[in-house]
């Protein structure tokens, strides 16, 4: 409906047919589709997408572990870890900085990616919705890779993977709404996922759980969410931006994986 004189028109209309006033663009979409066919109807398409690398990713480490012998689908290897792209203290620092990407996509056992996978498949359908696909993206991206960055400065002699580090900053980002939009309703949501957070962070006291990246996932999170805020109308400049920011963050992992299989070839010869 034309804000001016009222008439139905197209959501392509940019002018308004009957008294010619310039018509707002409509907002950005930011509902997730559905997935097979309706079955899933809250899975966001990132979501998904990032699910499946999880878990081709999971595959194919259980697969080269139990073809080495030293271990199987249930659990992988330290090594096996560490060859896929894991993160290691010196090995970044000699130059692999990759592996800060990379690992965010590794898992070490069966239990570790079911875990994982069921909070994401809530969690990150959520974010998508509220923050749209590209910011959700950048939050993802930069959580993981900020979470590895305090892992690697605070345990560096541990091979440590996983996409929990995101999900902390998932988490944050759902946290910076209140923190951000001074409503009853972002009030609701930031309590509620403070107690989510609560919940996490004991969990993450259990041994051999890597809390530095958790701690730095958080942050990383809650920062970009802070200043990205939700999205607008499509054509503005500020959402060219994170359009551009979720592509940058797909090209750096896509050549993050190019170099570790460059570096990976290379090793197994």
């Amino acid at each position: 409906m034309c804000p001016h004189c009222r008439a139905f028109i197209t959501t392509s209309d940019r002018v308004c047919p009957y008294c010619k006033e310039a018509v707002a663009p409509r907002r950005v979409e930011r509902t997730p589709g559905p997935i097979l066919g309706g079955m899933i109807p809250h899975a966001g398409y990132n979501t998904v997408i990032i699910l499946l690398i999880n878990t081709g990713l999971y595959l194919a480490t259980s697969l080269y572990s139990m073809n080495g012998g030293r271990g199987g689908f249930i659990d992988a290897d330290i090594q096996t870890l560490f060859a896929f792209g894991g993160k290691l203290g010196p090995a970044i620092s000699a130059g692999q900085w990759w592996r800060l990407v990379t690992a965010g996509f590794l898992h070490g056992g069966l239990l570790h990616i079911l875990m994982n996978s069921w909070v994401l498949f809530d969690l990150g359908a959520q974010v998508e919705e509220v923050y749209g696909g590209a910011r959700m993206l950048v939050i993802y991206f930069v959580s993981s890779v900020a979470g590895f960055c305090v892992s690697w400065l605070w345990r560096p002699d541990v091979v440590s993977v996983g996409a929990s580090a995101a999900l902390f900053g998932l988490v944050g980002a759902m946290i910076a709404i209140g923190t951000r939009y001074k409503t009853s309703l972002a009030g609701a949501v930031r309590g509620v996922y403070m107690r989510y957070l609560i919940y996490l962070l004991l969990f993450s006291l259990l041994p051999g759980i890597d809390m530095a990246a958790h701690i730095g996932g958080l942050a990383g999170g809650f920062g970009v969410a802070y200043l990205a805020g939700t999205p607008h109308y499509e054509g503005l400049e500020r959402e060219r931006i994170w359009r551009i920011a979720a592509a940058v963050a797909i090209l750096i992992t896509i050549y993050s994986f190019l170099r570790w299989y460059l570096w990976f070839a290379a090793a197994s010869q």
